[in-house]
């Protein structure tokens, strides 16, 4: 047991502990929270990131510790989407599936309670897909990364939120 008293080994094992606690922190609250940051969820985010800091590198504040931390959370990130892709039942586990929030122009509320969405961020997640209303919506999915897809009538007005960002600033140019 005296490898364990090695302060290297401890901010790896402390490091990719905090990184499991938090990838179970965030599976429990909802997934909403990775793409629909608020002000609020964003000093948040900043301040457990603060928080655990100390935690996983163990007072060890030398530019080594520092490297040893951030390492050992690139190699367990690495190695859990690699179980992921090779395992999709792990996947599945860690990430959650898709829910679907939309179906024909109604709302399912079962699934916004589920997710823990409001119709309100429904329907803000739809306008901003350039869709006036709940019934021009065909299908509406809070996909497992936190965005909501939307596709519309005659799947002709299908949108990313992503790709409609990325039309406007190209049409700005």
């Amino acid at each position: 047991m005296e490898f364990l008293h090695n302060s290297y080994l401890q901010i790896i094992l402390s490091s990719i502990g905090v990184y499991i606690f938090i990838i179970l922190a965030i599976r429990l609250f909802g997934k909403k929270e990775l793409s629909q940051l608020s002000v609020f969820d964003l000093v948040f985010i900043l301040l457990i990131s603060n928080a655990v800091q100390n935690a996983m590198v163990l007072g060890n504040e030398t530019l080594l510790g520092g490297i040893t931390a951030a390492l050992s959370l690139f190699a367990v990130n690495y190695l859990l989407k690699k179980l992921q892709l090779r395992f999709p039942k792990f996947g599945k586990l860690v990430q959650g599936d898709a829910i679907m929030l939309v179906y024909h122009g109604k709302v399912i509320p079962s699934h916004l309670r589920m997710a823990g969405i409001s119709e309100e961020e429904v329907m803000q997640a739809v306008r901003e897909h350039g869709v006036a209303t709940i019934g021009e919506v065909d299908l509406a999915v809070l996909e497992v990364d936190g965005n909501v897809s939307v596709l519309s009538h005659d799947f002709k007005k299908q949108s990313n939120r992503r790709r409609k960002a990325h039309k406007v600033l190209s049409e700005q140019s």
